[in-house]
């Protein structure tokens, strides 16, 4: 039994497991950056230590030996990599296993067989899963790379051989963009995963992106928690994910199901990972396109149609539960759907000058609630800084509902709730999105965001509000621009004096309050045959004309001189209620 897991991760997904790990009694232990020192998932854990001192801020979250020296020094008797960075680099695993650390994940060698896309192709074909026509992984010749390509036939699509998310792959569509597509593409896939190795593979024009959630313990048992739609992407990162798939026949989902238990049967699969299929719209039929042993960005769309904690599951499996006991289900068949789940990410991206990042503080932060939405954010609320160095991930929202039409109708309504502001977002392109007729018929491709101009016709938020107070501020600090040059009123206010009394004080009405009550009180006002008179010079001076400028101590002040001088008036008002309340505040 884990005692302190340490989360070998940052921001959204290193929150997420830190969450799981604490319902589940353990300690957390939090890594981050100098440039991430003010990151919420260090403040979420029990215990943070800065890594990486001298390295860049992408380059400290990838050191093995600095996270491992934490993890020991820490006490962490376990490692979850969350997604991305490490997650799937099995030299990771081997380094946690010789410092005696358990690594909540598959283990080195099912790693090195699926999580290399190329490996994880010569699994699918041994299993007998169809793929689709692809290269080896390409060498440093581009005359061979020149002769592979026009082997397979273009278009084509280069993809990194390790890691995800879009890096790393670039559409090819004639030899002329081979040599620098392919130079582009390792460029990035070395600088997001230390290894910048890539093969080329047959672009499939029309086709959807389905992929399986599979759950594998140490026991043998393996389950699948059924099928997720990614199709809607932008520049191969998904943007919308939904489960399960609404487009999908049952005879098609338990197709596609059943390939993905064949590829984690073919390896002994262990813990959580992805089967991930293309589905060619015209033909129908399913190609294997890689396995990410990890938990994924949208593993929370398959928790709420199976009721399942994916990385809850994930630490009970490492630490050695059957599938039964981990998942709280007996069986396969046991595993059920319920409803409809939609993800949207919600980023600091920039739809209309496209989808730059936008970096900076966020002003004022208000986000969606209510009955069926989940949040999982990262550095996500008022005040919160977004560096230019990380992903721009600010909120996952996941919808969920008992049937695809009321859940997008539920992700709408929660979209158009978030405020946020000192930073762009992409909340209103997404809102645009899920209104567009190709997403409500079920007939987009993965081309959908890329081909489709209409998603970018939408209006920019006003932002009034925020405009207003920047004003104010400035005109506060800077002074107002027609005001310039003329004299500044003294810097020292004249001291006031109240007037002198004419007299001692007489008896009054206080008096009588003091010594006989109020019904005596009351008792003299019905005898009188004269007007009662109240001054309200004070009340209306403090509330309407020098709003809170007037001190309780200057009205105590001049009290004294009121009785003295105005002894006919029968009582003084010196506060309005409403300006009471505020003062106080």
């Amino acid at each position: 039994m884990f005692n302190k897991i340490l989360v070998a991760n940052r921001g959204e997904i290193a929150i997420r497991v830190m969450r799981a790990a604490n319902e589940l009694g353990k300690k957390t232990v939090a890594v981050y950056a100098e440039e991430d020192k003010l990151g919420l998932h260090r403040f979420k854990a029990d215990e943070a230590y800065r890594i990486g001192a001298g390295l860049g801020p992408v380059a400290a979250y990838l050191s093995i030996p600095e996270i491992i020296r934490v993890a020991k020094e820490s006490g962490a008797d376990a490692i979850h990599p969350g997604y991305g960075l490490l997650s799937e680099n099995p030299d990771f695993v081997d380094a946690c296993v010789a410092a005696g650390i358990t690594f909540i994940g598959p283990s080195a060698d099912t790693m090195r067989a699926l999580g290399d896309k190329a490996s994880a192709r010569r699994v699918a074909i041994k299993a007998g899963v169809p793929v689709i026509p692809a290269t080896e992984v390409l060498g440093d010749d581009m005359d061979a790379i020149r002769l592979e390509a026009a082997e397979i036939g273009y278009p084509l699509m280069l993809k990194a051989s390790w890691g995800g998310g879009g890096r790393g792959m670039r559409p090819i569509n004639n030899p002329d963009e081979l040599p620098e597509k392919v130079r582009e593409g390792r460029r990035e896939a070395e600088a997001a995963f230390g290894n910048g190795e890539g093969y080329l593979e047959k672009m499939i024009l029309r086709a959807r992106h389905v992929e399986v959630q599979l759950l594998g313990d140490s026991h043998g048992g393996l389950y699948h928690l059924y099928e997720r739609d990614c199709t809607v992407q932008r520049r191969n990162q998904k943007v919308v994910e939904r489960a399960p798939a609404p487009y999908l026949t049952q005879a098609q989902r338990d197709e596609v199901c059943g390939l993905a238990l064949k590829i984690g049967q073919a390896v002994g699969y262990r813990n959580a990972g992805t089967v991930e299929f293309l589905m060619d719209m015209d033909s129908e039929q399913f190609y294997f396109i890689e396995v990410n042993p990890r938990v994924q960005v949208e593993h929370t769309v398959t928790e709420e149609v199976t009721g399942i904690d994916i990385v809850q599951s994930q630490i009970l499996i490492a630490e050695g539960a059957t599938l039964a006991q981990a998942t709280g289900v007996p069986s396969q068949s046991e595993v059920r759907l319920n409803g409809h789940a939609l993800q949207c990410r919600v980023t600091t991206e920039d739809p209309l000058n496209n989808f730059i990042p936008d970096y900076g503080r966020i002003t004022a932060y208000r986000s969606a609630t209510g009955n069926g939405i989940r949040l999982d954010g990262g550095t996500a609320y008022s005040g919160g800084v977004i560096t230019r160095y990380y992903d721009s991930l600010l909120v996952k929202v996941t919808a969920h509902a008992q049937t695809p039409e009321k859940v997008i109708a539920r992700m709408d309504r929660a979209l158009r709730e978030f405020r946020v502001r000192g930073v762009a977002t992409n909340i209103e392109f997404v809102i645009n999105l899920l209104k567009h007729p190709t997403f409500l018929d079920d007939s987009y491709t993965t081309k959908f965001i890329d081909t489709t101009d209409d998603l970018f016709r939408f209006d920019k938020p006003q932002d009034r509000a925020t405009k207003i107070l920047t004003y104010i501020a400035d005109i506060s600090v800077n002074g107002h621009p027609e005001t310039a040059g003329r004299a500044q009123p003294p810097a020292d206010a004249r001291s006031l004096t109240p007037p002198q009394r004419k007299a001692d004080p007489l008896p009054g009405t206080r008096q009588l309050l003091e010594e006989k009550g109020a019904k005596a009180v009351a008792d003299w006002m019905l005898d009188q045959k004269q007007l009662l008179i109240t001054d309200t010079s004070m009340r209306d001076g403090h509330q309407s004309l020098l709003a809170t400028r007037m001190r309780s101590l200057d009205m105590i002040r001049v009290a004294p001189s009121y009785a003295a001088n105005l002894p006919g008036l029968f009582s003084v008002e010196c506060w309005g209620g409403a300006t009471f309340d505020v003062a106080y505040r």
